[in-house]
């Protein structure tokens, strides 16, 4: 019974030990792999390096890699749903996500411009004010005055396609995209041409 008991004793000891041991740091994302995955995977919907494409499709150069990985998985799990995007990270692995995002993120975006000329000023007093009869806060203030983000938390909108912004404004509003519920709340608070307004004047955020 003694030798048991010591037995025990040690297995227990040992286990507290591996327990309090600190948890590996997750590999330092690889830009060759990463550059790989956007030429075989993401290429023909986002061009081999991000830049501009079609106004449908995100620019995702110069991206916080934390939230394109963020991303990514949620499109796997299905908590950000889009049909062709939930294909094509399917296959992606946690370490994929993260070289492929990494890689995005190394990329410097190129300038974007507003298209609509009657609309700026609309959309500048939303992006930098918001609107304050409807509780609707400045985007300024998660996204930054030139729309640069927080990574992890807010991405990058300075300079995106106003097509794509729109889209997803309308989409949180809407609730076919959820997986951002502050934005789903704001979204909601505001009409089309407000969305329009200020999608288009991001574009040209720099």
């Amino acid at each position: 019974m003694k030798t048991v008991a010591l037995l025990l004793s040690s297995l227990m000891l040992a286990a507290t030990a591996h327990a309090n041991e600190p948890a590996a740091a997750p590999a330092k994302p690889d830009l060759g792999k990463g550059g790989t995955i956007s030429s075989q995977v993401c290429a023909a919907c986002h061009t081999a390096d991000g830049s501009r494409g079609s106004p449908a499709n995100p620019i995702l150069q110069g991206q916080h890699a934390e939230y394109l990985a963020k991303q990514l998985a949620e499109f796997k799990s299905g908590k950000r749903k889009n049909a062709v995007m939930s294909g094509m990270a399917a296959p992606l692995s946690e370490e994929d996500m993260r070289n492929v995002a990494a890689f995005y993120a190394s990329k410097t975006a190129k300038p974007g411009f507003a298209k609509n000329k009657d609309s700026v000023a609309l959309g500048e007093k939303i992006y930098r004010g918001g609107i304050a009869e409807r509780n609707v806060p400045a985007c300024a203030g998660c996204h930054g005055p030139t729309g640069s983000g927080i990574p992890a938390q807010y991405p990058r909108i300075g300079g995106q396609h106003g097509d794509y912004v729109e889209a997803q404004m309308t989409a949180f509003r809407a609730g076919s995209r959820a997986n951002g519920p502050m934005m789903m709340t704001i979204a909601a608070k505001m009409n089309d041409k407000e969305i329009k307004a200020v999608s288009d004047y991001i574009a040209g955020l720099r």
